[in-house]
């Protein structure tokens, strides 16, 4: 019944009553995950079955679904979606798709006012839902559905695989499958993280078992579902070049020296290796993008793509008080200097953690991603809530806790979506305030004053 309130009865819950209806599922989720940790095919039913409340559901906390939608029947239209705005239709009194005025209305007008910022594996997913349904909102929503719980138990299956290659508690991955954060954001609001984060966990364990020509094939396809993975791939210069062994398996001798000498790897060929890799994922993503190529194409995406980091503001952290140092001293938003500021230094914390940190093994890898993404969600000037799925994901194969804290506090981040019909969501920063509080400190208690552990393996508590 609580995952009922939050698919068909949000608009009539006041925000006090989401937090108190959150907190409870939250403390269901927790209580089901540590007590049940032994019958993996339970919590498997249990995922399903809350994915399956969701399945008539319009979507409550999003309109981003309304411009999935147009842009797959856009699509099948024979239309380029990256080509125009829904505004240059609809201002024209042109109706290029069906329900072009209920899926204008829906999606409103700040989005329909810019291109589509949506790769193409995310447009397939779109074309792919409207095939259930060419002349009905539901339906495609339902198939956007279907796509995205698909995906999770496609994570579900690759998860388990790469937790037992780490030698990890298998129910590890529940902390993202079960997690009603996911649940809600995911299949319920209809974001596509989700399908993102299915390829990129294929990828890793695809990594691990040496199948690294295939591994860079679905790391293109993750990226070309969300572009966030590009921002990775710096990372693996340490699993090429710096691990030493081409192994057919994760397994504990890679770094013998007769292996060593047995392979011959030089850092030549382990050079070359990445290079290879780096070719594979570029030409595989470039040759998706490539129904959609033409010169307004690039300029139309980069521009959507900046306006993520000198327009865009919402949910953050670091940025705010940036922000307000900003409009003090200079009595203006000085976003578009902030954003360059804040990319640049994401761009190199990640070159320190490509060159000085040990990613030549898949812990560390992880634990890199996991940090890299953290640090951009950080200093963003936009953090949507379900932006922090991934960095859940990646928490599970690490022992850090604080991302599972995250998508426990993030729904105080919800009150700017409790006005869903305003273009411009307004937000409490004294909320904002109290969700960071609670990250930072746990972060800083992970990173810098919890006692180190004494064994490794270890699940949450």
């Amino acid at each position: 019944m609580l995952f009922v309130a939050f698919a068909y009865d949000l608009e009539r819950t006041q925000y006090l009553k989401l937090v108190s209806l959150y907190t409870l599922l939250f403390g269901l989720f927790y209580w089901l995950v540590k007590n049940n940790k032994n019958n993996i095919k339970l919590l498997t039913a249990i995922a399903f079955i809350f994915r399956a409340v969701f399945i008539l559901a319009i979507p409550n906390l999003s309109q981003d679904f309304y411009r999935f939608i147009w842009d797959g029947r856009m699509i099948l239209e024979w239309f380029n979606p990256y080509l125009y705005t829904v505004d240059s239709f609809i201002q024209k009194g042109d109706y290029p798709v069906v329900q072009a005025q209920e899926l204008y209305k829906g999606m409103g007008t700040l989005n329909a006012s810019h291109f589509t910022n949506y790769p193409p594996i995310n447009q397939l997913c779109f074309v792919l839902a409207n095939l259930f349904s060419t002349n009905n909102i539901i339906g495609s929503v339902i198939g956007l559905r279907m796509l995205i719980i698909a995906a999770d138990f496609g994570t579900l299956y690759f998860g388990k695989k790469l937790l037992k290659k780490l030698k990890l508690p298998v129910q590890n991955i529940f902390w993202y499958v079960l997690n009603p954060f996911i649940i809600i954001e995911l299949t319920g609001n209809l974001h596509f993280e989700g399908v993102m984060i299915f390829f990129l966990v294929w990828s890793l364990y695809l990594l691990v078992i040496n199948k690294w020509q295939w591994a860079a094939v679905v790391l293109a396809l993750s990226i070309s579902t969300k572009l966030i993975p590009l921002m990775f791939l710096p990372l693996l210069f340490g699993w090429f070049v710096k691990n030493r062994l081409d192994n057919k398996d994760y397994n504990d001798d890679r770094l013998k020296p007769a292996k060593l000498k047995e392979q011959g790897a030089t850092v030549w060929f382990r050079i070359t290796k990445l290079m290879k890799f780096y070719a594979i994922v570029g030409g595989v993503t470039l040759l998706l993008f490539a129904p959609f190529f033409s010169k307004q194409f690039v300029s139309n995406y980069s521009e959507t793509v900046a306006l993520w980091f000198q327009n865009f503001e919402f949910n953050a952290s670091i940025y705010y008080i940036l922000r307000a140092i900003g409009y003090t001293l200079r009595g203006y938003n000085e976003i578009a200097i902030i954003g360059i500021v804040l990319s640049v230094t994401v761009f190199l914390f990640t070159l320190y953690r490509s060159f000085f940190r040990k990613n030549d093994s898949i812990e560390g890898l992880i634990k890199s991603m996991l940090f890299v993404f953290a640090c951009y969600l950080l200093l963003s000037t936009t953090v949507h809530p379900w932006y922090v799925a991934t960095l859940l994901f990646l928490s599970v194969f690490t022992k850090y806790k604080f991302p599972l804290v995250w998508s426990f506090v993030i729904v105080l981040s919800y009150l700017a979506y409790m006005q869903i019909g305003n273009a411009s969501k307004s937000e409490n920063l004294w909320i904002i305030s109290l969700e960071y509080l609670v990250v930072y400190g746990v972060l800083v208690w992970e990173l810098w004053l919890k006692p180190k552990p004494t064994l490794t393996g270890q699940s949450y508590k």
